[in-house]
Formats: structure tokens, sequence, C-alpha cells
């Protein structure tokens, strides 16, 4: 489940570089999002001997549990194990990734929306940072503005690497994905 907010007004900000890694993952394996009757943007794809469900929900960011609770039942996801939500993280630096099982919801609007639909805080959690806003900045505007195109490179080298960690996640565990991907980038990813 990667979160963002719909319309090409938002393409490429902060905000949506949790979308963005659903449609690289999409692309990776052949398959395009579509359409669903579900509020979201979807793909099936296979990783390894999995089949997982990709979706980018078509309802605002602070609104994503009204799409992720009709995509839970449509693709029988009845606990949190069988969910990764890959969003933004204002507290983590430009590109930084992050993976955890069940949490807090850190301020993260779309995170409590799904919380509360869904009815549990134990999906897993993949957060790509997108840094601080500078002091003159609200959080809101940053990560609503498209970075520069310094920042956007590191962001677009974190979606790879998140896409990566879901692939990981799939085929060896949260375990075995948090250990190699909760590893600050090296100098040369970033």
């Amino acid at each position: 489940m990667g979160l963002g907010n719909p319309g090409p007004e938002f393409d490429r900000t902060r905000h949506n570089v949790g979308a963005e890694c659903v449609e690289l993952l999409a692309e990776r394996h052949g398959e395009k999002l579509a359409k669903s009757k579900e509020r979201a943007l979807t793909a099936e794809i296979g990783i390894g001997s999995n089949r997982v469900a990709l979706a980018f929900p078509q309802t605002y960011m602070n609104n994503s549990g009204e799409s992720v609770r009709l995509l839970a039942r449509r693709f029988g996801i009845e606990t949190g194990d069988q969910l990764i939500v890959i969003h933004d993280e204002l507290d983590l630096d430009s590109g930084r990734l992050k993976l955890k099982q069940g949490g807090g919801m850190a301020g993260h609007n779309g995170l409590k929306s799904i919380t509360q639909q869904v009815g549990t805080t134990d999906f897993a959690r993949l957060r790509i940072g997108v840094g601080r806003p500078p002091a003159s900045q609200a959080g809101r505007d940053y990560v609503l503005r498209r970075p520069g195109k310094r920042d956007r490179e590191v962001l677009d080298q974190a979606i790879e690497r998140a896409a990566d960690a879901v692939e990981r996640v799939v085929t060896d565990g949260i375990d075995a994905a948090m250990a190699e991907f909760n590893q600050r980038p090296s100098a040369n990813e970033t």
C-alpha cells in the first residue's frame, strides 16, 4: 500500500513517495496500476512464489483508510502482517528508510486513517525519509511541494531501495528486510 495524494498536482511531491514505490514495483514486474472499485489504483504481481496486491489509494492521504479497508476485504487481508504501508516520513533524513512491524502513528494522518478503518496498528510500515522542512516552512507545505533536483535524486534512489525492501519482506520476511534496509545509506547511495 503506497500512500500519497491523487492527481497530477501531487505527482513527484515528497508526500507521494509511497505511491511512487508501488508504481515502481508494478513496473518492475511488468504490470501497471489500474483503477479499481475500492477507490484505488491496483495491480497484482508475483514476487518469488507469492502473489502480491499493490495499491495506491485514490482518496486523499488523510482518508487512506477508507480505501485500505475496502482493499483488505477484496484481497482477504485479515491480519496486520499481511499489509505493508509505504509512506513519507519527516522525522527521517531525506533518503533514509525505516521498516518496522506495528507501532504508533507519529502524527501521520494517513496512518491514523488506516488504523481507524482496519482496527489495528500491527501492519508493517516502510517509512521513506523526506527530511525536515526549513524553519520558515510548514511541514504540510514542504511535503506537498516537489523537491529540488538534488533532493529528488536522493528520493529516487530511496524509492528504488524501498521497492527492494518490499521484495525482500515478501521473499525473506520482515526481520531480514529490517536488518538490511534499516541501515543508513552509504555515501555513494545519497
